[in-house]
């Protein structure tokens, strides 16, 4: 097959080029969101206009209107069901009708990949500041790989339904020391979730980038170990797995030139 690679810039902020065709999902762009700031990895270097935002959800750290803006070019957005009429709010009418709404089982072509809705296990509001609702999705990108990008979500019963899946975007942590482990995967329940996916490959995700300001001595092993942890759990339970710990801003290829 030809190759798929995948490019983190953070948090759940990822580039992912499939078939001559550019997703960008939940881009954080800046380096300060509300109490939390990015302390690891520069602000992400989009490396040009993507063609298509996957948005997971609408919690502001991975739904970021500010973001949004900065964003090159005219990029489809992809986005929960029920959460174009927020975009329509805070960003103005061209820009929603750029979205693409999906919820679990929906699926969009972008240029040359198929971009599939999936569950998530995770609250689908804004904040409780807020009365913004929508569903909580990932997605499944079908190309030359079937990429599983798991957005927020604790482990559900269907993602074996998922399987096989030949890279997992999985979350690993959190943003904060005291984020709760409802609608969450912590190192150990995101290896179980790619046992239950059959991932071939699988990059940890959502954490080691932003943490609360005032509280960066604060429960540190919570903020830098979960990738490393989340690799050492998978070989144990998922040994068929290959799991690829990235640096901010590095790059993972898998397949083979066409």
């Amino acid at each position: 097959m030809s190759t798929t690679s995948i490019t983190w810039w953070g948090h759940s902020t990822m580039w992912l080029a499939d078939s001559g065709t550019t997703l960008l999902t939940d881009p954080i762009l800046v380096g300060r969101i509300a109490h939390l700031r990015r302390m690891a990895g520069p602000d992400p270097a989009l490396p040009g206009e993507p063609d298509a935002i996957l948005l997971s959800h609408l919690h502001a750290d991975h739904f970021h209107v500010g973001s949004l803006r900065t964003v090159p070019g005219t990029p489809r957005l992809v986005v929960p069901r029920g959460a174009a009429s927020f975009l329509a709010r805070s960003m103005g009418r061209e820009v929603a009708d750029r979205c693409v709404e999906l919820a679990p089982g929906d699926d969009v072509m972008i240029g040359s990949v198929k971009v599939r809705a999936v569950p998530a296990a995770h609250d689908g509001g804004r904040g409780p500041w807020s009365r913004e609702r929508a569903l909580a999705i990932g997605f499944v990108v079908e190309g030359a790989a079937r990429t599983w990008y798991a957005g927020d979500t604790g482990l559900f019963n269907e993602m074996t339904d998922l399987a096989p899946i030949d890279l997992a975007l999985i979350p690993v942590g959190g943003w904060g020391p005291t984020l709760g482990a409802h609608g969450h995967l912590d190192a150990a329940a995101a290896a179980e979730a790619v046992r239950r996916a059959k991932a071939s490959w699988a990059v940890p995700v959502h954490y080691g980038t932003f943490w609360p300001i005032g509280m960066h001595r604060i429960r540190t092993h919570m903020f830098s170990e979960p990738g490393r942890r989340f690799a050492e759990l998978a070989e144990r339970s998922a040994p068929d797995t290959q799991v690829r710990v990235l640096a901010h801003g590095e790059t993972l290829t898998i397949g083979k030139p066409a």
